[in-house]
């Protein structure tokens, strides 16, 4: 069998009706388009959704929901996840690199959830701390490097 062999089912597709051949063929004048009217004469439609003038219903619903562009950059970190990290140093590459925030993370947030035991040193633009985390990371010989 080849795909040039291939046929429908016999029955299963009827063939296309010619419209507008006169009385005989039995799809003549109006052509099945009924009198009048807009769907009768060529190029007459309308929109999707219209609902003849009244207020369709994709505008009488209200808007919901927002969806944050800048929320993909964004990340919140506790403060224990920072004991999966090796070394003492903590900036975006390092959180990057231990996956502990999304590939497409720009800035980092560092909350007060846990405790260290350990001193690290937070560096870089990209990683912000809030004032509790800032007070255990000195409170454990670390520091907040610009």
């Amino acid at each position: 069998m080849r795909l040039n062999d291939l046929k429908p089912a016999s029955g299963s597709h009827c063939s296309r009706t010619r419209v507008g051949r006169g009385i005989a063929a039995g799809a003549g004048k109006t052509a099945g388009r009924g009198h009048k009217g807009q769907h009768a004469r060529s190029g007459g439609y309308h929109k999707v959704g219209f609902e003849g003038g009244q207020m369709p219903l994709q505008r009488r619903l209200p808007k919901v929901g927002f969806r944050s562009r800048i929320k993909s950059t964004r990340c919140e970190l506790r403060l224990d996840e920072l004991t999966q990290i090796e070394g003492d140093r903590i900036d975006l590459k390092t959180l990057l690199d231990a996956g502990l925030v999304p590939a497409k993370t720009q800035l980092v947030k560092i909350i007060l959830k846990g405790t260290i035991d350990r001193p690290f040193i937070v560096s870089g633009d990209g990683v912000k701390l809030t004032r509790g985390v800032l007070a255990a990371l000195e409170k454990a010989s670390g520091k907040m490097e610009s």
